[in-house]
């Protein structure tokens, strides 16, 4: 699959409906993979923790979840094909779980909010078999998460302990496993819980969804600040 370089991660670029496919294909092969849905946030965290960056770059696919990423494309005079978000990806996923039965684990979040989203995806894709779920705060010497993933071979696995500790845990812990989808999902486990609800179409055409994200979660504001930082950094690398 093509990739596109924004400033050392390579993003697959190709369309959301292809991703999903290949994603699908994946899971019907039982091939094991890793998904990691980068947005400017992430590729400045890598920017500037190496162990990081190694974590993403031990990914299968690095999507592009962000119209940051899509602009660095653009001034890079590398574009990327689409968009691809992990909340859209994530609930197609489910989707076509739901059609095929898939089994799917659950990791991260609050245990109230992880209780709620388990609760609101069984109700909305009753055909899908939760077959584990567990909150985000564990010991991670404690390797019962793993066993229990392992021994339940879960087709697709949300990891929902936010940057940078999913991709961590995905990248130390998924040569354990034969098979499934392992995606960090970050806030989306909010949204499926019914805590937080996505921006409506109109802002998401606008391309200004992080707007609506930033007035309904103010404290977000800070996570904010490495946009501008993040096309500075992409100015720089190409005109030098």
């Amino acid at each position: 699959m093509k990739t596109v370089d924004i400033l050392g991660i390579p993003f697959v670029s190709t369309s959301f409906q292809q991703m999903a496919s290949l994603l699908s294909q994946k899971i019907e092969k039982k091939e094991k993979t890793f998904i990691v849905t980068a947005n400017p946030e992430i590729v400045m965290y890598t920017q500037e923790d190496a162990e990081y960056e190694k974590y993403v770059q031990l990914a299968n696919y690095v999507v592009p979840d962000g119209n940051g990423i899509l602009l660095a494309g653009k001034i890079l005079h590398t574009p990327l094909e689409e968009r691809i978000t992990g909340y859209d990806l994530t609930v197609e996923l489910l989707t076509k779980g739901n059609q095929c039965g898939w089994k799917l684990y659950l990791l991260g979040g609050r245990e109230e909010v992880n209780q709620k989203a388990v609760a609101n995806i069984k109700k909305t894709y009753p055909n899908i078999e939760v077959v584990g779920h567990h909150n985000g705060f564990f010991d991670w010497k404690d390797d019962a998460i793993q066993t229990e993933i392992l021994h339940t071979k879960p087709d697709l696995v949300l990891v929902a302990l936010g940057m940078p500790k999913q991709e961590k845990w995905i990248a130390e812990n998924i040569a354990n496993f034969s098979q499934g989808i392992f995606i960090g999902v970050g806030g989306s486990i909010d949204v499926l819980a019914g805590e937080v609800k996505r921006a409506p179409l109109f802002w998401q055409r606008l391309k200004i969804e992080w707007l609506y994200r930033l007035l309904k979660q103010p404290s977000r504001w800070r996570r904010m600040l490495a946009l501008p930082r993040f096309v500075i950094k992409v100015f720089k690398h190409r005109f030098g």
